[in-house]
This record gives structure tokens, C-alpha cells and sequence, in this order.
């Protein structure tokens, strides 16, 4: 399972004029699920997304500020967006493969219980929709960005 994470000040998905989700302060994460993505991968994604310290502490007596704080220090929330693209491969030839993606199936599955892990984790969801072709807006802050890959994690 791979995941975009990215730090945002707000970001909003739509599927033609319909919003589907929206939120503030938080991160914007884009999930590919991948084949033999395991509960073993959903936990490691899920843990990153709720712990990752990427947003800036008070800073100390110097002022220098540091990403000491998580998305839950920050009472941020989080969107979760799925993107099968994620599994793309540009390696061989100019177009990418999607060989390792999941079947629609098994994605939605996974993509379901990473949302409902960060849910039951106290965290403030909102959504994009499976499937869908959807369109992302967002602020990012920083810019922050950072790729987890649960087979490389562990």
C-alpha cells in the first residue's frame, strides 16, 4: 500500500459540481492499494497517518521550530483520496503499468478500513469517492510531502 501524505492549510475533492469532502488544517492523503496488500500494510499506512509529526511545534527559545506534532496535536483533519495510480509502473516503455494494483474489489475494501482506522483512531475523515473521477484542490503548506510504501516500511 502506498501513500501520499501532504501537510495542507485546506484541500476539497469533487466529482462534477458535488463536493465530496472537504477540510481545513490537516493532510490530504492519497492511498494506492496494491496486490497482496495484507492487514499487515493497512495498520503501517493507518499508523504513519495518524503519527506522522509534520506540522511545526511553538518553537523553542531561539524560535527555530520544529515538525514535532501530528495531525491529532494540531486538531486537524484528514481526506483521504483513493488513487490506483499510485500503483503505476514507468519503468518499461512510456506508459505506465497498473499490473500491481489491486482489483477494484479488494481496493475498495482496504480503502474503507484505512478510513475507518483513522475514524476509530479519533481523527476528524473526509473522503474523496472510489472510482470516481474526482477533482483535487488544495493548499498545500510548506509545501510538506511525504510518500509512505508499507513494503518498504517494515
Amino acid at each position: 500500500m502506498r501513500a501520499v501524505i501532504q501537510r495542507v492549510c485546506s484541500a476539497r475533492v469533487t466529482v462534477g459540481d458535488r463536493v465530496t469532502g472537504e477540510i481545513g488544517t490537516g493532510l490530504l492523503v492519497f492511498v494506492g492499494v496494491e496486490d497482496g496488500d495484507t492487514e499487515t500494510d493497512l495498520a503501517y499506512v493507518a499508523g504513519k497517518i495518524r503519527d506522522v509529526r509534520i506540522f511545526e511545534d511553538e518553537g523553542d527559545a531561539d524560535g527555530r521550530r520544529r515538525m514535532n506534532r501530528s495531525v491529532a496535536d494540531v486538531g486537524g483533519a484528514v481526506l483521504v483520496v483513493s488513487q490506483f495510480t499510485l500503483a503505476g509502473d514507468v519503468r518499461k516503455g512510456r506508459r505506465p503499468s497498473f499490473d500491481r494494483a489491486a482489483a477494484p474489489a479488494l481496493a475498495r475494501g482496504q480503502y474503507e478500513a484505512l478510513v475507518g482506522r483513522l475514524r476509530d483512531a479519533g481523527l476528524q475523515v473526509a473522503t474523496g469517492e472510489f472510482q470516481a473521477m474526482m477533482q483535487v484542490a488544495l493548499v498545500n503548506d510548506g509545501p510538506v510531502t511525504i510518500l509512505v510504501d508499507s513494503r518498504r516500511g517494515f
